[in-house]
């Protein structure tokens, strides 16, 4: 573990606190020096099914509770993970919540801390990288590039009633880059919406597993995304960006190329 996880396991308090962690977006390198320091000294671990289960051994001597959600089924509802929270923090100490990403970023971390605070718990936030601007830009995508796009949309596909976000169709509307989030089930919608604004030939980009070995990635326009995510099989958990900005991975790609210092990784089309 070295000097510096030593010291701070010689740390850990009994002291109720909460502190809600970003884990960023599945490659383990990608996690902030300050969440790890923040890991080693936890009491409780409780993390979340998008969470690189090797960033658990920052916490050796931390009781780990499984908090996350996979294939549609919930170990806790969230109510359940509220109680968790208070309880273990009171008999515990520090409990670290873990979560994908950014918690602030769909991640109810926001609302979590607002639960312990109202305990009287000590509250923390260590902010991580989103997913939303990581994975895309590990493909070599920007969210916004001197003209092709100006601004970006970041929407939940899926919002608490289970329906698909009314921002997608404001959204459609613009010439912004849009990434949308737990957005598969909703991809038929999602492209309807889009070809109601004529845009049947903007280009769009799905990424599976981003960041992580077992990644997938499907380019196609709006027309033929579909047929794409059938012929890869690419489903959850998976972001998808739409825009001209798509178009600057192949160009990059085919720089690269033309260099000879690419170095594709084989589960990846191009």
């Amino acid at each position: 573990m070295g000097e510096l996880g030593q010291n701070l396991v010689g740390e850990r308090s009994r002291t109720p606190k909460l502190t809600v962690i970003g884990a960023g977006p599945g490659d383990v390198e990608l996690i902030t020096l300050k969440a790890i320091k923040a890991l080693q000294s936890a009491n409780v671990v409780l993390y979340d099914a998008l969470v690189n289960d090797e960033l658990l051994k920052y916490a050796p001597y931390a009781e780990k509770i499984f908090v996350g959600k996979r294939k549609g089924c919930y170990t806790y509802q969230q109510e359940q993970i509220n109680d968790l929270i208070v309880s273990r923090a009171k008999s515990h100490g520090h409990v670290v919540r873990l979560k994908g990403g950014d918690p602030f970023v769909f991640g109810r971390g926001a609302e979590e801390m607002e639960v312990a605070a109202a305990e009287g718990i000590n509250v923390a936030m260590v902010p991580g990288i989103s997913s939303c601007l990581s994975v895309p830009a590990s493909q070599n995508i920007p969210v916004t590039k001197r003209g092709a796009s100006q601004s970006f949309w970041v929407i939940t596909g899926t919002t608490k009633e289970h329906r698909l976000s009314i921002d997608v169709a404001l959204a459609a509307k613009s010439s912004a880059t849009v990434i949308i989030l737990m957005g598969m089930s909703k991809l038929g919608q999602i492209v309807g919406l889009f070809k109601k604004e004529r845009k049947e030939t903007l280009p769009i980009a799905i990424i599976q597993n981003g960041t992580c070995e077992n990644e997938k990635i499907g380019i196609a326009t709006i027309e033929t995304i579909e047929e794409e995510v059938a012929r890869q099989k690419l489903s959850n958990p998976a972001i998808i960006i739409i825009g001209e900005v798509v178009n600057n991975r192949q160009q990059l790609l085919n720089l690269q190329r033309k260099n000879n210092f690419v170095e594709l990784k084989e589960n990846i089309s191009v």
